[in-house]
């Protein structure tokens, strides 16, 4: 009998035979591929970087998810104006003027026949004269008659009007002055961003706060929740989030001219890999979120594939909080640790720990398949090549069936 008639009496050296064949052409350049693999990228390469075992290097602490350590995980704040400007108890800040403001001054004195008011001034409304508007010059000056140049930049109206009437007292009848800012332009504070009238205003003299200003810029334009505020003055900054900001009256400073408020919306998403009803990035949108939240907007787990006991969190945490759980972070030299958070969903009592541990801006979850998974993954191959081997032993009996009718 020749070797392929032994082949087809056979089935199983057919099936060993195919399986060959496809081990040999796995391995053929000729199969089709949308570019080069692996192994071609790396031996072409004329330098490779990293680790042989293409480890990333970097360390992280493991955290299991216990009532006791709920106090210490992030609620979501970021940092304070109160902090890094003062709560601004004082009230608010003098007037000063500056160049480019406009003025009127106003010289009074106690009777007529004075510098200013003449003997004949019985028609007159009072023993005043006004004198024309005048704008501060580049030089911080404004001129007075018969006072000179009078330095107006970095000074109140208060201080000015003092000023001129030191230098008119030995020409003029016990002199008064009144200063009046008509153009404050260097009183300005420029409100940008995320508002619905971003502008440069100019600030009263009975003093604003940060929420007067964004509301005469229009109010926000995007939601409170993700929205951050950031004031910038005379080269320190300080943001806080908008929801903060309302919740906490002590960070609702004064603001001084010159400031910058910045007002942005910084869109909060996390990332959700495995076995989950839905991978991907998700947006918070308009709430502040806990991990059960999470779990739920990504669909929860899949009950086919997820190990409940093993949904972990991904996140850069404080330092001083990992400290404040006795955890050794001496290898650390960031203010941030790499920190994963397991969280063990097969134990009833952790149901209400995920209820209360909040997410971050950029949190990973990721949810590991059961062993059992990867178990029915190597029993579906198994099958699916003793299925093919089942399909091509029939085709060898019904070849060698129709070979004997037709030799009959």
């Amino acid at each position: 009998m020749s070797k392929a008639a032994c082949m087809l009496s056979n089935p199983s050296l057919v099936v060993a035979a195919g399986m060959s064949v496809v081990l040999v052409l796995s391995g053929c350049s000729t199969l089709p591929r949308s570019g080069p693999d692996d192994r071609a990228i790396q031996n072409q390469a004329a330098i490779r970087v990293g680790d042989k075992d293409r480890k990333v290097g970097m360390s992280y602490v493991l955290l299991d998810l216990t009532a006791s350590m709920l106090p210490y995980f992030e609620k979501g704040r970021v940092s304070s104006l109160k902090a890094g400007f003062g709560v601004g108890r004082a009230g608010a800040p003098a007037t000063i003027l500056g160049v480019g403001d406009v003025v009127q001054i106003s010289v009074f004195e106690s009777s007529t026949g004075g510098l200013f008011i003449p003997v004949d001034a019985g028609s007159r409304p009072g023993n005043f004269v006004t004198l024309p508007q005048q704008t501060v010059d580049q030089s911080g000056t404004i001129s007075v008659p018969y006072a000179g140049r009078i330095r107006a930049a970095g000074r109140s109206s208060e201080e000015i009007q003092r000023e001129i009437e030191r230098l008119l007292a030995n020409r003029a009848i016990e002199p008064q002055a009144l200063v009046t800012v008509l153009d404050n332009q260097s009183n300005q504070i420029s409100v940008l961003g995320d508002v619905n009238l971003p502008a440069k205003l100019a600030l009263s003299a009975s003093g604003e706060r940060v929420l007067d200003v964004i509301a005469r810029a229009g109010g926000l334009s995007t939601p409170g929740v993700e929205t951050y505020v950031t004031l910038q003055r005379r080269g320190r900054e300080g943001t806080v989030r908008f929801s903060d900001l309302i919740k906490d009256s002590s960070e609702n400073i004064l603001v001084s001219a010159g400031d910058t408020i910045y007002v942005n919306r910084e869109r909060r998403t996390y990332l959700v890999f495995g076995a989950a009803g839905l991978n991907g990035r998700i947006d918070f949108e308009e709430s502040n979120l806990t991990l059960a939240e999470a779990l739920a907007k990504a669909g929860g787990l899949l009950d086919a594939r997820a190990d409940p006991a093993q949904v972990f969190v991904y996140r850069m945490m404080d330092r001083k909080a990992l400290q404040a759980m006795k955890i050794d972070v001496s290898r650390y030299p960031s203010e941030r640790v790499p920190v994963v958070v397991r969280a063990n969903l097969r134990d009833p009592g952790t149901f209400f720990a995920v209820q209360q541990l909040a997410m971050v801006d950029k949190d990973i979850l990721y949810i590991s398949n059961a062993d059992s998974t990867e178990l029915q993954k190597f029993l579906s191959i198994v099958t699916d090549v003793t299925g093919a081997g089942a399909v091509a032993s029939g085709d060898v009996v019904n070849a060698r069936n129709a070979a004997r009718a037709l030799r009959d």
